[in-house]
């Protein structure tokens, strides 16, 4: 019990909360700030070139640095199947509680994948050494900013009441925590390559959850091809730049 709550607790914690913060910030401005339905959709291809680029730039080559075939194929297959079975749930959660239609939360459902991989991450890198996690939690504050503001405004947009987008707001702290615990206490003593497992778990979630749900609700407003391609190739740049820069 006294580990949980020692200086390296308590310095996860900081850590996990950091990638939530972006999140936040994003979602208060989108608040007070209306997008157009085109801009909506673009503004969603770019969270979706945000998600892409956490795996290929950050994510893979890091799995594919000690894994073997059996655990990347297991890990990726074990990742999709999990996001199967959280759109399920999902859409019994809505029908239930009526909480408005499957495709205002079909944006929220990957923001939260990827806040639970942003959170895995940091509980892995920070397993590892405090300094990896502290460079993975930091390249995620700002780029996850344009995920909140998406995230609210496409809630808003379907109707959804602003209670119920607040209590959405503040839940996407929790994918993180319970990420980077469940990152911590079940990989911290366990080999790379296991690691490097539970990566490609998280990334199978989240690239599943992106080309199946935000990138068809990115493109209900019918936005011009160029807004939307653009605005995923941006998202792809804007993380690749501060991956980049706080990778070293």
């Amino acid at each position: 019990m006294e580990a949980l709550f020692d200086s390296g607790m308590t310095r996860l914690v900081g850590l996990a909360l950091l990638p939530a913060v972006g999140m936040v910030i994003g979602s208060i401005l989108a608040e007070f700030w209306r997008l157009p339905p085109a801009a909506l959709g673009a503004v969603l291809h770019g969270a979706a070139g945000v998600a892409v680029a956490v795996v290929s730039i950050e994510m893979m080559p890091r799995i594919l640095d000690d894994i073997a075939l059996w655990q990347l194929v297991a890990g990726f297959a074990l990742g999709a199947a999990a996001s199967i079975l959280m759109v399920k749930a999902l859409h019994r959660t809505l029908r239930t509680l009526k909480l408005g239609s499957t495709g205002a939360w079909g944006v929220y459902l990957p923001v939260a994948v990827d806040l639970f991989g942003d959170g895995l991450m940091v509980g892995i890198g920070s397993a590892v050494s405090s300094g990896v996690g502290l460079m993975l939690a930091l390249s995620q504050v700002v780029a996850n900013i344009p995920g909140g503001v998406v995230t609210i405004a496409n809630l808003r947009d379907k109707k959804v009441r602003r209670a119920v987008r607040i209590a959405a707001s503040a839940s996407l702290i929790l994918p993180t925590l319970v990420g980077a615990l469940a990152g911590y206490w079940l990989l911290r003593d366990q080999g790379t390559a296991w690691q490097n497992t539970a990566l490609a778990f998280v990334a199978g979630m989240l690239l599943l959850a992106t080309i199946e749900d935000l990138v068809p609700e990115a493109d209900e407003p019918a936005a011009r091809r160029v807004w939307t391609t653009s605005g995923f190739a941006i998202g792809f740049i804007f993380f690749a730049i501060i991956a980049l820069k706080f990778g070293g």
